[in-house]
């Protein structure tokens, strides 16, 4: 895999699908990975979050990359989550993803106990000298306490420690900033870093922030319609932005399955993944539903309201 180029396009963050005793449904993770590939995506985020990176094991992780990396064959860049409190422990997922086969590594900022920016580049130098993998930056400060400034992803950018942001702060402003700091929507090819690529996390906003300069877009929801995205981000390429704003109100409406779980009964995430999941079960690519402990499992009437959002959104016939 060469990465002479930013890495564009729609890259989800593959979910993790487990059977009903917990442990990674390979054969359903295989039908999944050619849902997506087939969906026309540009790349793999394999062990993010919504992949349930964080609930997983050492061993599950290993098994899920390896699972993803085979059923690839080497169609697409595969991005493997190296995702832990610490840079030792860090360090060592980089080195199971280096062995697997993947392609990039991505890691978030170490969290638990707040760093300091000066030591959150310290991180990202330590492993990208440690192991041979292009490495990308995840700016998830809801999850690890600590928000990538400009600034910061620029320094690091600049020096080659790395070589794209996964940006899924929710800040927009930020992000516009940091398309500004490289060169902006035009200048970027002659700018400071002309090789990173900029990923947003979001999924309701694609179209505006692939027009501000964006590269590409890591969104949960695209498990569930790949070709979706891919038709939003190809028509944002070609110029076509009624077709593109259109694509992308359908796709507003449909994220919607993600409210399924009660809010007084489960958390956002639980909802969130588990909405993921069990749409992916009645488009028959998973074989269940099932979220890692201790996530709450949505119930009849939750599963019932991610159906009704899939045949709104066209994903299944409607009745």
């Amino acid at each position: 895999m060469s990465w002479s180029q930013p890495l564009r396009g729609v890259v989800p963050p593959v979910c993790t699908p487990l059977d009903a005793a917990g442990e990674v449904d390979t054969a359903s993770l295989t039908r999944l990975v050619e849902h997506l590939v087939d969906g026309g995506v540009h790349g793999l985020f394999a062990l993010g979050s919504s992949s349930e990176v964080a609930f997983l094991t050492d061993h599950q992780r290993t098994v899920a990359l390896e699972t993803v990396v085979d059923a690839v064959n080497g169609r697409v860049p595969v991005l493997a989550g190296a995702i832990d409190m610490t840079t030792p422990r860090v360090e060592e997922h980089a080195r199971d993803a280096l062995a697997v086969g993947a392609d990039a590594l991505v890691a978030t900022a170490p969290f638990y106990a707040r760093t300091h920016p000066v030591e959150i580049a310290r991180h990202f130098r330590i492993l990208r000298e440690r192991v041979d993998l292009p490495l990308f930056a995840y700016d998830v400060p809801v999850s690890v306490h600590s928000k990538l400034s400009a600034s910061l992803v620029r320094e690091l950018a600049e020096d080659g420690t790395i070589i794209g942001l996964k940006d899924s702060s929710g800040d927009e402003g930020s992000l516009r900033r940091l398309v500004v700091e490289l060169g902006g929507r035009h200048g970027r090819a002659d700018g400071p870093a002309p090789n990173f690529s900029i990923l947003t996390g979001s999924e309701l906003t694609v179209d505006a922030v692939l027009l501000a300069g964006v590269d590409g877009v890591v969104p949960g929801l695209g498990n569930v319609d790949p070709a979706g995205y891919v038709r939003l981000y190809d028509a944002v390429r070609g110029g076509d932005l009624d077709i593109a704003v259109k694509e992308q109100e359908r796709l507003v409406e449909l994220f919607g399955l993600v409210d399924a779980g009660p809010e007084s009964e489960m958390g956002r995430n639980s909802s969130a993944i588990g909405a993921f999941k069990h749409a992916l079960r009645l488009l028959g690519v998973f074989s269940h539903g099932v979220t890692a402990d201790p996530q709450i499992q949505l119930g009849a009437d939750s599963v019932a309201f991610v159906e009704q959002h899939l045949r709104a959104a066209g994903l299944l016939p409607v009745r």
